[in-house]
């Protein structure tokens, strides 16, 4: 890139396994994101709690700086945080409230909107809506983990750690012993109807198990829900299972946004049967796995039941990890730092004077 960046992240989450209480699907990539920035030279100020330390109890070092205040940055970068009633729209130490939305609302009032500060704004979860005036800021980009970003908009995948891609065995996933047919990680959220289409018929005839929090599930009396299993135990549930099916949300399917659960499952060796209906499906995995209606899923479970542990079995993974390549973090980090440099207004290793 040629200049090293002091880039302000904001994000609420956690950087370790965190607590099992909570959702929060960036565990797996925000990380490696984060210290890929640093190995590529740029200083990363973390700019929301340490949430780690705090409720996970988790001390990670030196490591990570966090900082509570405004301090001196190049460019504001923020997962966006959406209101959400109850939550954090209720007024500061109320019962129950988190600060994540407050403190966004500050940091955008005080970096994008006074100093002018490029700033890139991360819409995971598909909420900033369309006509907000944030997206017309010029010193704003919007990015998102679409294929099929919206108009304007600029598509920053979930990355995936080179290392993890490069250490995955497909021979040795393959013999791995996997009492459970079929898995899934991941909370309810948005996701009712795609359970319905795909998962839980097939849950009718395969040992399975759900891990997450799924709170209305009274029409589903015969699939097991372990509810909510702390973060290192979804790898386990994957490594001792055969596949899972990708469920996502509409708003996801619809623009080919695809989560951190497909290389969470590719990486511990379970296979992805991927619904047609999600956009560009044959980016994301092998036409082999796709399926249209549950008595695909159910029809596919079989074969791959009957090849487990095959060199057919040990192909298909090898196949499911070159379709990871679309996000390997080195290709995400190339066009965030491609994003840095267009940034409106950037000036590298030049800070603003406040505009008042």
């Amino acid at each position: 890139m040629g200049h090293e960046m002091i880039i302000g992240y904001s994000f609420w989450g956690f950087l370790g396994s965190g607590v099992t209480d909570t959702p929060d699907g960036g565990r797996s990539h925000r990380r490696p994101l984060l210290d890929g920035l640093r190995e590529r030279g740029h200083e990363v100020v973390l700019l929301q709690a340490d949430r780690d330390r705090r409720e996970a109890g988790d001390d990670l070092g030196e490591r990570y700086r966090y900082d509570a205040g405004l301090p001196e940055i190049d460019v504001l970068m923020a997962e966006w945080r959406w209101p959400i009633p109850g939550r954090n729209t209720t007024p500061c130490g109320s019962p129950g409230h988190t600060c994540d939305l407050h403190r966004q609302d500050e940091l955008i009032r005080h970096y994008t909107l006074r100093r002018r500060t490029p700033t890139i704004l991360w819409d995971k979860d598909r909420r900033l809506p369309p006509d907000d005036a944030v997206r017309r800021d010029p010193v704003v980009t919007v990015c998102e983990a679409a294929l099929d970003p919206s108009p304007g908009a600029e598509r920053l995948l979930f990355p995936v750690a080179d290392a993890w891609l490069d250490a995955a065995e497909a021979g040795r996933l393959a013999t791995s012993f996997r009492p459970l047919t079929l898995a899934y990680a991941g909370n309810q959220y948005d996701r009712d109807r795609a359970f319905d289409e795909f998962f839980a018929p097939a849950a009718k005839h395969y040992p399975h198990a759900v891990g997450g929090k799924w709170t209305d599930t009274a029409r589903w009396p015969h699939v097991c829900f372990l509810g909510r299993i702390p973060f290192p135990d979804v790898d386990d549930l994957y490594r001792r299972s055969l596949a899972t099916v990708l469920l996502l949300p509409d708003r996801y399917a619809a623009v080919g946004q695809m989560t951190q659960r497909i290389f969470e499952a590719v990486l511990a060796g379970c296979l992805p049967l991927t619904p047609t209906a999600i956009r560009h499906a044959h980016r994301f995995t092998p036409r082999r796995l796709h399926v249209e209606h549950a008595t695909d899923v159910i029809s596919r479970l079989a074969w791959l039941r009957g090849i487990s542990g095959t060199d057919e079995h040990a192909e298909l993974l090898a196949d499911c990890l070159g379709h990871l390549e679309l996000f390997r973090l080195s290709a995400q980090l190339d066009v965030l730092e491609d994003l840095l440099c267009r940034a409106p207004h950037t000036v590298p290793g030049a800070r603003r004077e406040v505009v008042r």
